[in-house]
């Protein structure tokens, strides 16, 4: 059978209704979906939106650092330039120490970013970097405890390359004397007058190195002890099996 224009037609839901032709069905609460809109954010009274603010008093500690930052590029650029300028001439521990110096401004500058970003973002205020395409891996899920245990990891790596460093200049141990004694001048001046430009002094002492190994050692078992109270803070409470219905 043949409908006309303006006939009542069925619907796919089996309701019957009419329909304009060239126009949409009537909107009917049944069809209609109710638009979502966001919570508006709870106002603040006068004493708590004052705490809450003077987050920002945190705002130009962490422009401090940035500028620390700028610091470290121009001695990492002076340092390197040390080694440029003395390539044909520093032996091969020397320029060894030089490398590990530039190592250790890259990793304290890593550090002073994760205070940075990662501070700000916790303590401050978020940043918006949930899209961006040059957002740092870490920063997808830091938190308070998070930071806490990754700072305590680059002060490792930084006194790691200390010690390294210490290792190296300790072989000289015995063999030169304590830079600053009057042994160590005499030896200066001798080596002046004899045109020996190689360092005549020892800047490490037995006890030196001994401390310096046990505040290393220090330092991973804090790290240890911080990792192993955030796992022990984030385990959540066993899952309690639902009991099935009519159990008694």
């Amino acid at each position: 059978m043949r409908f006309a224009e303006g006939s009542r037609e069925s619907s796919g839901t089996g309701r019957v209704g009419s329909v304009i032709p060239g126009r949409y069905p009537a909107a009917s609460p049944e069809n209609t979906v109710p638009l979502m809109t966001e919570p508006k954010p709870a106002r603040l009274g006068p004493l708590p939106a004052l705490i809450f603010s003077s987050r920002w008093l945190q705002l130009p500690l962490y422009l401090g650092l940035i500028v620390a930052q700028g610091v470290y590029v121009v001695l990492f650029l002076k340092e390197l330039w040390h080694l440029v300028h003395g390539a044909t001439s520093l032996s091969e521990q020397d320029i060894m120490l030089l490398v590990l110096g530039l190592i250790d401004v890259v990793m304290i500058s890593n550090l002073l970013m994760m205070v940075i970003v990662g501070g700000y973002e916790t303590f401050v205020s978020r940043m918006g970097l949930e899209k961006h395409p040059d957002q740092p891996e870490w920063l997808s899920h830091v938190n308070a405890s998070v930071l806490k245990v990754k700072l305590a990891m680059a002060i490792i790596g930084i006194s790691s390359i200390h010690l390294l460093k210490t290792f190296i200049g300790a072989s000289t141990l015995g063999g030169l004397p304590l830079c600053g004694t009057s042994e160590a001048f005499a030896a200066a001046e001798a080596a002046k007058a004899a045109g020996w430009l190689a360092k005549t002094c020892s800047d490490f002492t037995s006890t030196g190195v001994m401390w310096q190994t046990i505040i290393h050692a220090i330092f991973i078992l804090s790290a240890i002890g911080i990792a192993y109270t955030d796992k022990l803070m984030n385990s959540g409470a066993p899952v309690k099996h639902a009991r099935p219905e009519g159990a008694h």
